[in-house]
């Protein structure tokens, strides 16, 4: 990855001068392994809340709820779910990057293989596994199972493989988004900037006007975090980009509002846990400055390569995780008595395993020879 450098121009004396956009960038770096260390602790929060932050099918494998299982960690477990925002901040900033100098066809070819392989895995994976004689758990039809090759399986009304696939929906309409706003045209400052505020600004006016389309299209409740991603890319460029400052702070403002009102309640005893508004706020707030602060430079001494690994196991991991996690549980716990904490250390690190497999012999191959086909011209007759 490499940053725009400061431009200069001759004035009439032939003397080089500061032009406007002349400013302290940050330094180019190759890889920025931090991020990937951020983006495996933001899954590994999501794991935490799908083992033992929930009801639901999870208790199920366990064979009872996790807040009797663990009833001094469960409410901590429940806040784990705010590592999806997490990863939506990462996205804006990874995005904004990746876009960054690209035309659209490489833009579009390295968002599909990047998505793509792992995900297809993941679905015939979870599909055979929840086949099983002994499992049979949420069986999906023929048809059902094609469409969630597509990733378009929410907007089309097909029951999902993956529970996680929610979030690749926003991801998708995302991208969509910043592909037609910003990449086709030729990413600039000035674009990104504008995308930013235009977005910002229909995603407050689309909670107002309670119409579906709109919500799809522009997601009040998720755009302030892609948004916030996007302004910390631009510090990242420019640290001293006062209007990239903004985009983050009034980001920052919006999202905690969202992420409080999706997620608190007043306390009852019947619930399974209690969030604290003032937690969730802190979590919310925890993203922002450790993006901010990989994107300002100040993590570049955390340059480990084991980060790198880190980073590739994220995905596959995030996507296996959850419904495979349901079935290993429920093998050690409730069929071998391995006691709740460490069937929960277990899973975890057989997911890992299982995330190591994938990305090792499916992305490593899939990805680049899916990337090379889709940009590949083809040949005229």
């Amino acid at each position: 990855m490499t940053n725009t450098l400061p431009r200069v121009r001759s004035a009439g004396g032939g003397q080089p001068q500061r032009t406007a956009e002349r400013a302290p960038v940050a330094a180019p770096v190759s890889r920025l392994r931090a991020l990937d260390g951020l983006r495996l602790i933001a899954a590994l929060m999501v794991a935490l809340y799908h083992y033992g932050g929930r009801s639901g099918d999870i208790s199920k494998g366990w064979g009872a709820s996790p807040k009797k299982l663990f009833p001094a960690t469960h409410e901590w477990f429940s806040y784990g779910c705010l590592g999806v925002q997490i990863f939506f901040i990462i996205s804006g900033f990874v995005i904004c990057m990746s876009g960054w100098g690209r035309p659209l066809r490489s833009f579009f070819a390295s968002r599909v293989a990047r998505l793509y392989p792992a995900y297809w895995a993941a679905l015939v994976i979870v599909t055979a596994v929840f086949a099983l004689p002994w499992v049979v758990y949420k069986t999906v039809t023929p048809s059902e199972f094609v469409v969630n090759l597509t990733m378009l399986q929410m907007p089309v009304g097909v029951h999902r493989v993956l529970g996680v696939c929610w979030t690749l929906w926003a991801e998708l309409r995302f991208y969509a988004l910043f592909a037609v706003c910003v990449v086709l045209p030729g990413a600039t400052r000035r674009r990104v900037v504008l995308f930013c505020a235009g977005w910002t600004l229909a995603a407050a006016l689309t909670a107002t006007a309670e119409q579906p389309f709109l919500s799809a299209v522009f997601m009040p409740e998720y755009a302030p975090f892609f948004i916030g991603g996007m302004g910390l890319y631009l510090l990242h460029r420019n640290r001293r980009d006062v209007t990239a400052w903004g985009i983050v702070a009034v980001s920052w403002a919006i999202g905690q509002h969202y992420a409080v009102a999706g997620l608190w309640h007043k306390p009852n005893p019947a619930a399974f846990s209690n969030r604290h508004a003032s937690v969730i706020i802190a979590i919310i707030t925890l993203g922002f400055l450790l993006v901010g602060a990989i994107a300002l430079g100040w993590f570049r001494w955390a340059n480990w390569s084991w980060l790198t690994v880190a980073g590739a196991l994220t995905y596959p991991f995030y996507l296996v995780h959850e419904h495979l996690g349901w079935v290993v549980v429920g093998v050690l716990h409730r069929k071998l008595h391995i006691p709740a904490p460490a069937t929960f250390t277990l899973t975890i690190a057989a997911m890992l395993a299982l995330a190591w497999l994938l990305n090792r012999y499916v992305e490593r191959w899939a990805t680049p020879m899916l990337r090379k086909a889709l940009t590949a011209r083809p040949a005229t007759p």
